[in-house]
C-alpha cells in the first residue's frame, strides 16, 4: 500500500531534535536547508503519491506499507544532487544521520537500491515533468525568478552506449543472441536442433578487424572487407540456428503445463526475435557500408540496446559525432531552467525560438523583456514573430553578411550585455553536465533519458534555489 509520509517519529528522532534544535545549521551544507522547506510542500509529495498509487491497481488500499511517496521523492532528489548510482545512494544515505533526516527516513531501514529504481520508473517522464513545473512555481512564489528576462540553448545527452562500429554491433547481436538462447534451453530443455555457440569466432574477427583498423591503402581496405565477410558469413549462421531452435522451443513450450515457467520461456523467445531483427538491420546497413561504399546510410542503427538514439553532430572540435538526444534548456534570473524539452529527433534551432517564448508565456502569464540565444536561432520570420509577441529586446545575432548582422543596435550596450549574460547558458549546460550527470543518461530507452535529464534539472533547479534563498 502507497502511503504519504512515515507517519510517526521514534523516541530517538525526538531527542536528537531536542538536544541540537540547531543541528542542520550545524551539519548541512549552504542552501540545504531552503532544499528541505522546499520538498516539504505538499503539491510535491501529492504528483508523487498520484503517481506510485497507478503502479498496480489497488496499490493504494491494499498490502503492506511501502516507502513512502516523500521519501522516494526525496531519495531521488538526493541521487541526481549528487550524481550518484542506486547503490551509492544507499550506501551513503545508511550510513549518514544527515542525510537520513533529509530523505525523511530517520530510524528506519532504507529501502535497498531494487527498490528505488522500480520506485524512480514508476515515476515517469510526465510526472518528473510536473514535478519541475510545481519547483518552478515554487521559485515564482519566493520571488527568485520574474521572468523578464529568457534565454535558451540546446546540447546533446548522450544514450549509455559504446561507440558504435558495424563490426562492435555485430558482436552485441551475436552475443545477445547466444547468452538468450541458453536461457531459453535451460527453460524449455534441449531441442533437436543444437544451437552452436560462434561467440569465440567473431571475437577473433572483431580483434582482427581492430588491428587492421591503423592500416591504410587499398590492400588493408581489402584485408578489412575480407573479415568483414567472415563476421557476416558468421552471424548469419548464429541467426539462421537460433532461428530454427526458438520454432522448436516454441512447439515444446505449449506443452508446458506450468504457467509462470511458459511465460517466462515465451519472454525469452520475444527477446531473441527482436534481437534477431535488430542484427538483421545491422548486416544489411554493414553490407551496403563496408561491402557496398554507401557510408550515408539513412536507417542507420547505433545500438542494439538503445535503438532510437540518433547521431548528431554539432560542429565541437573536441567531439564531432555525438549519439543520444538533443535537449533544450530554457532559462530566466538567477539560473532558474524554466523549462526543458527531450526532441524524439533532432530539430532545427530556429524552430525552437518561438515555442519557448509562448511557453515562458504560459509559465509567468507575460512575454519576456529579453530574449538571448546565439545565432542558430536566428531567422527573419523568428524576429517579426517575436516582437509582435511583445518582446522589447531581441538579441538575437544574426549570420555574418546580412543585414541583420550588421545592424546597429549590435553596438548598444544592451546588446553586449545580453550576450555576456546568453553565455551563461553554455555554463549552465556544462555545470549540468558535470554536477548532475547531463553528459550522458544512465536510465534505458526515451523515457529513461526524459527521467534522467528531468530529475537533473530539477536538482539543478533545486541547489540554485538553496543557495539563492539561503544568501537572502
Amino acid at each position: 500500500m502507497v502511503v504519504r509520509r512515515n507517519q510517526q517519529r521514534s523516541i530517538y528522532e525526538e531527542l536528537t531534535r531536542n538536544l541540537l534544535p540547531d543541528y542542520k545549521e550545524m551539519a548541512w551544507e549552504k542552501g540545504m536547508v531552503e532544499i528541505d522547506h522546499l520538498l516539504d510542500d505538499e503539491e510535491l509529495i501529492d504528483i508523487v503519491h498520484e503517481a506510485l498509487k497507478k503502479r498496480r491497481p489497488q496499490s493504494g488500499r491494499r498490502g503492506r506499507p511501502s516507502t513512502p511517496s516523500e521519501v522516494a521523492l526525496r531519495m531521488l532528489v538526493l541521487k541526481h544532487m549528487r550524481n550518484w548510482s542506486f547503490e551509492e545512494l544507499v550506501r551513503e544515505v545508511r550510513a549518514n544521520l544527515m542525510y537520513r533526516e533529509f530523505t525523511r527516513i530517520g530510524t528506519d531501514p532504507v529501502p535497498d537500491d531494487k527498490t528505488l529504481l522500480k520506485l524512480a520508473q514508476a515515476i515517469g517522464p510526465e510526472v518528473t515533468k510536473q514535478i519541475h513545473e510545481r519547483i518552478v512555481s515554487l521559485a515564482i512564489e519566493k520571488k527568485a525568478v520574474k521572468g523578464r528576462r529568457m534565454r535558451i540553448d540546446t546540447t546533446v545527452v548522450e544514450a549509455n552506449i559504446h561507440y558504435p562500429t558495424d563490426s562492435s554491433l555485430l558482436g552485441d547481436g551475436v552475443r545477445v543472441i547466444t547468452r538468450t538462447m541458453k536461457r531459453v534451453v535451460e527453460k524449455v530443455g534441449q531441442t533437436e536442433t543444437k544451437f552452436r555457440s560462434r561467440v569465440r569466432s567473431v571475437q577473433h574477427r572483431l580483434i582482427e578487424l581492430g588491428k587492421l583498423a591503423a592500416h591504410r591503402g587499398e590492400k588493408a581496405r581489402a584485408r578489412r572487407e575480407q573479415v568483414y565477410r567472415k563476421l557476416m558469413r558468421t552471424t548469419r549462421r548464429v541467426i539462421s540456428e537460433a532461428g530454427i531452435t526458438i520454432k522448436q522451443a516454441s512447439v515444446k513450450i505449449k506443452k508446458e503445463t506450468d504457467q509462470r515457467r511458459q511465460a517466462a520461456a515465451q519472454k525469452l523467445i520475444d527477446r531473441v526475435q527482436t534481437t534477431i531483427c535488430l542484427t538483421e538491420q545491422v548486416m544489411k546497413q554493414t553490407r551496403a557500408r563496408v561491402i557496398k561504399g554507401q557510408t550515408h546510410y539513412e536507417e542507420k542503427l547505433v545500438s542494439i540496446f538503445e535503438t532510437k538514439t540518433e547521431v548528431i553532430r554539432k560542429g565541437k572540435a573536441s567531439r564531432p559525432t555525438e549519439f543520444g538526444k538533443i535537449v533544450k534548456i530554457q532559462e530566466a534570473e538567477n539560473q532558474i531552467i524554466t523549462d526543458y524539452e527531450v526532441f524524439e529527433s533532432k530539430p532545427a534551432d530556429q524552430a525552437l525560438l518561438i515555442p519557448a517564448i509562448d511557453k515562458h508565456e504560459e509559465i509567468f502569464g507575460k512575454v519576456p523583456d529579453l530574449v538571448a540565444t546565439d545565432g542558430g536561432f536566428h531567422s527573419i520570420s523568428n524576429v517579426e514573430a517575436a516582437t509582435e509577441r511583445g518582446v522589447k529586446r531581441l538579441a538575437v545575432p544574426g549570420r555574418r553578411g546580412r543585414g541583420s548582422g550588421k545592424s546597429k543596435k549590435r553596438k548598444e550596450r544592451w546588446y553586449r550585455e545580453a550576450q555576456r549574460w546568453r553565455v551563461g547558458c553554455e555554463g549552465r549546460i556544462s555545470v549540468l553536465k558535470r554536477r548532475t550527470g547531463l553528459f550522458r543518461s544512465r536510465y534505458k530507452g526515451t523515457s529513461g533519458m526524459k527521467r534522467w535529464v528531468g530529475f537533473g534539472v530539477i536538482a539543478d533547479n533545486l541547489i540554485s534555489l538553496g543557495t539563492l534563498l539561503s544568501s537572502t
